[in-house]
């Protein structure tokens, strides 16, 4: 839903409930004072024959119900207000001098004056000014791990100088170095430690002692003082890994003279580290439970004396008093600590973060970039803000373009003018009536807004007191149109005495016939109701109908605490609704981070955001994994541009088009980092290219393509033949491939063979268990007549 319409409903709602409820004349207020804390709409009759006679309630009501009743000009209703009391108008240059009259925040001073659940809205404007003073303090961490990126700044001065000069006439440049606490387990602590931690480290064997933080150069414009500087410089050695550098931060950051940031400039605190730093509870490790004062502790040499003694200090006071003293902190880290830094980055307004080479060679470019960085946006911090207001920001930036809910402008220029609507809201009245004074300061400017705020928590008519006046039958005070009768008279003209026997008056102590005398929870004297004291809270009514106690409760709290309980009903503060209260209509909660709420998909309630999208989910709707895409969601509005001649103001495509910047280009870059490259197929077959990225304004950038790209329809049969005539190309390699394995490996084996073949040598040997197969036998017969015998062998 867009943010107006929900804008519009909720006020809708609003007027609407209070129309028909009229919770002005509830019958809650009795006095003028009550009166108008109940609603900023209610105003009170102080005219002294107002109203029936025997009801205060009817004197509390809507200024066009008390018109029409016959309360002409006797009404209390003041209404909330704000006046410019110094408004200095804005620099356009900054001189390139000492800065005196640069004026970059307009107006200096207001004074608001409100009523509780009403608001008033005042302008501001911001203005990044050409040629403003700069000082630089470069702070070092000094480790041995950093050894050569201290050979590397040797002349960075100089350089350092001439580019910054390109920027601002007026630069002065600092030095600073620390490595961590000298204390065990941080540093080495034995005694043959003590003048060369670097001993018996064979890479580097000598090194300076250990120490927290050393001031070594206060800002100047001698760039050669800073380059001398540094050449002194040695490295020395700490015992773990993480650095002492947010000792060194704080310090910077608070010892203002000694360092010598002036009033009027720009001020840049660079912390060059290649490891993770130490933050508060760490230095519990080496016994120190004393938490950081965040005072300056630098001796008259410059050196950070308590940092034996005290605690690292916390991102919580780093972030107070960075932003205390107009510090714009520039991490310079290593690539592989860059997301540890950038964490920081969320938790100390006005710090940048920027990956820093091994050797620091890129250190020039690092600070250039960050200055660009720091001078291109606007963002507002609130001091001292006191509870019971509630601020509501819109910011205009260069586009012209109000985004609700924010206050910060980015992608600006240097001159641009950011404008800022700031609405002032009183939930209600202090408890004591003075004024409270908040100020409104851009991160890391010198200049800021003092609002003064004082409440419109009494009324005119109380001061107009008449005791004992005839009104009150000479027993009573009129205040406002009504009696505070004195001690011992009773009624609405103080006209009875306490203890008048008057029992047949008593029918008008009852709300209707048959109903108990004063709801059952009062007495009847002198023809009204004296309710009785409850220790759960207030009875009262004409009739003692009423009290403040039997509402609906939200765990456990009356009202949520978010309104005034009445005759059972809530009656809620500006601001909540619900039958309990417990329902606010504040959507600034619902901003998503591209300016609308409930990223488009959803509703606010009650604060927080009900997703209607199919899919979508998150505290902002934000998450929606089938949502369609940025590709899909801005394909429509490409189309109608194609169909249309490309004209963006064409009514035509007004609705597909709403908040897109159109870019035509001949052709399309699609390696862009920051940017989304799209594409599809238009019914002619040809590629359509565009691509989208989200600006700083919350407005989307869509550069297209000028023409489709349309290449020549490939022939079918062409195609065919290639993919066929391919497949038979491969399989005849993969088959040469293969009979030339299987070649080589017959002729290994063969040749195998052969070499075993050469190396064979034979002789004769015969078997002792072969038998020939052929046997010789020899027979020798001899015969006579009378006698027959054999002889003979077998071979």
């Amino acid at each position: 839903m867009p943010a107006p319409l929900l804008i519009f409903l909720i006020g809708l709602f609003v007027s609407l409930t209070l129309s028909c409820l009229n919770i002005c004349a509830s019958g809650s207020a009795t006095s003028c004072e009550e009166c108008l804390l109940i609603h900023p709409k209610c105003a009170w009759c102080s005219k002294e024959d107002f109203g029936s006679p025997r009801s205060v309630i009817s004197r509390c009501d809507l200024r066009a119900n008390l018109v029409r009743n016959g309360c002409g000009g006797q009404m209390e209703s003041p209404a909330s207000s704000s006046r410019v009391l110094r408004s200095l108008p804005l620099s356009s240059k900054g001189s390139g001098s000492a800065g005196w009259d640069v004026i970059q925040m307009t107006p200096q001073e207001i004074a608001v004056n409100l009523r509780p659940g009403d608001k008033t809205t005042f302008q501001l404007q911001v203005r990044q000014v050409e040629d403003y003073p700069v000082d630089l303090y470069y702070l070092m961490d000094l480790s041995l791990s950093m050894k050569d990126d201290l050979d590397n700044i040797r002349n960075l001065g100089t350089k350092l100088a001439e580019e910054m000069r390109k920027l601002t006439s007026n630069f002065r440049l600092g030095f600073g170095s620390f490595v961590d606490k000298d204390i065990s387990p941080f540093s080495y602590t034995a005694p043959r430690y003590q003048t060369n931690p670097c001993i018996g480290y064979k890479l580097f064997p000598n090194c300076v002692p250990s120490f927290g933080f050393r001031h070594l150069l206060p800002l100047t414009d001698r760039v050669d003082s800073f380059n001398e500087e540094v050449r002194k410089q040695r490295v020395s050695r700490n015992r773990d890994a993480p650095e002492g550098g947010f000792d060194a931060v704080l310090q910077a950051a608070v010892c203002k003279e000694k360092i010598g940031w002036r009033k009027d400039a720009l001020h840049l605190l660079v912390f060059t580290t290649d490891d993770v730093p130490h933050i508060a509870l760490d230095g519990k490790l080496g016994g120190l439970v004393q938490p950081h004062d965040g005072q300056c502790h630098l001796n008259e040499a410059n050196e950070y004396t308590a940092s034996n003694q005290m605690d690292y200090p916390s991102l919580a006071l780093l972030g107070e008093k960075l932003a205390e003293n107009n510090i714009n902190l520039i991490f310079a880290v290593t690539k592989n600590h860059y997301m540890l830094y950038k964490n920081f980055t969320a938790l100390i307004p006005g710090t940048t973060v920027e990956i820093l080479d091994g050797d620091s060679k890129n250190i020039i470019q690092l600070i250039i970039n960050a200055y660009n960085s720091i001078r291109s946006k606007v963002e507002l911090s609130v001091w001292d803000q006191p509870e019971d207001l509630n601020l509501f920001f819109t910011a205009t930036c260069q586009d012209g373009v109000s985004y609700p809910g924010q206050r910060k402008c980015e992608g600006l220029k240097i001159g641009d003018t950011a404008s800022f609507e700031v609405s002032v809201e009183a939930r209600s009245c202090p408890s004591r009536h003075t004024e409270h004074v908040f100020t409104l300061r851009p991160v890391g400017f010198r200049d800021s807004l003092a609002v003064g705020v004082t409440y419109n928590c009494t009324c005119g008519c109380s001061v107009r007191l008449k005791p004992n006046s005839a009104s009150c039958s000479g027993s009573g005070t009129h205040v406002c149109g009504l009696c505070e009768c004195n001690p011992g008279y009773l009624g609405t003209r103080c006209e009875c005495q306490d203890g008048e026997n008057q029992s047949m008056y008593q029918n008008l102590c009852r709300e209707a016939e048959g109903k108990p005398l004063c709801s059952g929870r009062g007495e009847c004297s002198c023809n009204q109701c004296s309710c009785f004291e409850s220790e759960f809270g207030k009875i009262y009514g004409t009739f003692c109908e009423c009290d403040n106690f039997s509402c609906a409760r939200n765990k456990g709290v009356l009202c949520s605490g978010h309104g005034e309980c009445h005759c059972g009903e809530c009656k809620c503060h500006a601001g909540y609704i619900g039958d309990n209260c417990n329902c606010s209509t504040d959507i600034s909660t619902c901003w998503s981070e591209d300016g609308q709420i409930c990223s488009d998909r959803g509703h606010c309630l009650c604060g927080q955001c009900q997703c209607t999208e199919p899919g979508a989910f998150g505290e902002m709707c934000e998450k929606c994994p089938t949502c369609p895409d940025a590709c899909s969601t801005k394909r429509d509005c490409v189309e109608c541009l194609l169909l249309h001649s490309g004209k963006p103001d064409n009514q035509t495509c007004h609705s597909v088009c709403r908040d897109e910047v159109i870019t035509w280009v001949d052709t399309i870059v699609k390696d862009d980092q920051e940017a989304v490259l799209c594409f599809y197929k238009t019914p002619k077959d040809c590629v359509m290219m565009f691509t989208y990225a989200e600006l700083p304004s919350g407005k989307s950038s869509l550069t297209v393509l000028r023409e489709p790209e349309c290449g020549n329809t490939p022939n079918a049969m062409t195609i065919l033949l290639a993919v066929v005539g391919s497949i038979l190309l491969v399989g005849l390699a993969l088959l040469a491939i293969w009979k030339l394995l299987v070649t080589i490996h017959d002729r290994r084996e063969f040749a195998k063979f052969q070499s075993e073949r050469s190396r064979a040598r034979y002789e004769m040997a015969s078997n002792p268990l072969y038998r020939k197969p052929i046997s010789t036998h020899t027979v020798d017969f001899t015969f006579n007549k009378f006698n027959k015998s054999y002889n003979g062998t077998v071979d």
